[in-house]
């Protein structure tokens, strides 16, 4: 039963963390990840993001179709998008205040 949690748990994260690099390769713009010089700061182009996106959902989807037929709540998939999501506002917040206060576009 904590392996399905765990695994629905990330599943929900990565899931997640697919969303905000699959929009920014969609608009064309440059956005972190751990491609990035330095990782997870610094900008990577839309095509990186696009393929860190696939990269997500294939791993998130992969997950959850590991687990599909066990006992659990879905919740947990849930609770780990909603950390996932709290943790990357709380990421680049920094680096969208520091944008503002520059007045620079955070995005190229």
């Amino acid at each position: 039963m904590i392996v399905v949690a765990v695994t629905r748990f990330l599943a929900g994260a990565f899931l997640a963390n697919a969303v905000p690099h699959g929009t920014a390769a969609l608009r064309g713009r440059e956005f972190p990840s751990p491609f990035a010089t330095p990782p997870g700061v610094g900008l990577s182009s839309p095509r990186e993001n696009a393929a860190w996106s696939l990269t997500n959902l294939v791993v998130g989807t992969a997950l959850l179709l590991a687990v599909r037929r066990r006992a659990g709540s879905p919740a947990w998939a849930a609770a780990g998008a909603t950390l996932m999501g709290g943790f990357l506002g709380w990421w680049f917040a920094p680096a969208r205040r520091e944008a503002r206060l520059l007045a620079v576009p955070l995005e190229r």
